[in-house]
């Protein structure tokens, strides 16, 4: 592939000499995601700019795992990005990064949370394996906790920073990671699961590729969960920290949602099928936590 060596153009010519598109549509949307994207719950005036930011993050993230380019590619292309979001020069082809400047400079968001979002698809566009959890929780701390600190400063703040958002969404975040990983291994070639742990556990990688998870597997799977319940400690304490209501009771329904997905990780065989909710248990997890944050226990 050849890139248009004129800096002021975004569209990438092939070795044919055809233009292709910037973004890589990958058919996931909003239901996918182990959260309520753009819930009724948030205010209406600030829906508008959470589902620009879902927007821009779901289109750096289908580049980044875009089984059809090659890591130069998809490099540039997530560089295009993120000098987008800098100079919002309307660039043809980077059209949700326009959006995503303008509702920053609208809303008087950080863009530290969106670049922070380009460097972990950056990341994903050349490394593979996470040899350790702490490479795992530092990958998380750039793919999952910007999407909470930016909800946390859309809506005002919290009143305990950022630590307990950060669990939640690394939480999330591992606990996607048990839900694909045969996925991830089969058609990207990438694992999250810590190296350390597979190696001593005896896990061989072509494992990942069965079909039904081994003994020696699932001793990693259940340490990952042990590590998640740890996080979720922690991210049960978020709903009383943030200052908007509205936010709050979000919050408390997605950490029902995690510590419900999480359960269902410890007892089902995610090589077998993904492990989701169906709609009336999520249904539930919603409920529970509205009524816990409304009337909380004395």
């Amino acid at each position: 592939m050849n890139y248009d060596a004129n800096p002021g153009t975004d569209t990438v010519l092939s070795d044919s000499g055809h233009i292709s598109q910037v973004e890589t549509p990958s058919g996931k949307n909003a239901e996918y995601e182990n959260f309520p994207v753009g819930s009724i719950l948030l205010p209406a005036r600030l829906r508008p700019h959470v589902a620009t930011f879902y927007a821009f993050a779901r289109t750096i993230d289908d580049i980044a795992d875009s089984p059809d380019l090659t890591a130069e590619e998809k490099t540039a292309r997530l560089e295009g990005f993120e000098r987008e979001l800098r100079r919002a020069d309307g660039r043809p082809g980077y059209e949700k990064a326009t959006r995503m400047a303008a509702s920053l400079a609208e809303t008087g968001v950080s863009d530290i949370h969106c670049r922070n979002l380009i460097r972990y698809c950056l990341q994903d566009a050349t490394k593979n394996r996470y040899a350790s959890w702490q490479e795992v929780i530092d990958y998380c701390m750039l793919s999952a906790a910007p999407v909470g600190r930016y909800l946390i400063d859309l809506h005002g703040g919290s009143s305990a920073g950022y630590g307990s958002s950060d669990a939640l969404c690394n939480a999330l975040q591992v606990i996607n990671h048990l839900q694909d990983f045969g996925d991830d291994y089969r058609t990207l070639d990438r694992i999250y699961l810590p190296a350390d742990w597979m190696a001593e556990s005896g896990v061989n990688i072509g494992e990942l590729g069965k079909d039904r998870t081994s003994e020696r597997l699932r001793v990693v799977i259940d340490r990952c969960l042990t590590e998640i319940e740890a996080l979720m400690r922690d991210a049960r304490q978020l709903p009383g920290h943030i200052n908007h209501r509205r936010l709050k009771l979000e919050a408390a329904v997605i950490v029902r949602l995690a510590d419900r997905l999480a359960w269902q990780l410890s007892r089902k065989d995610p090589l077998a099928a993904r492990v989701t909710l169906t709609k009336p248990e999520a249904a539930i997890c919603a409920m529970r936590g509205l009524a816990g944050s409304l009337f909380p226990s004395r």
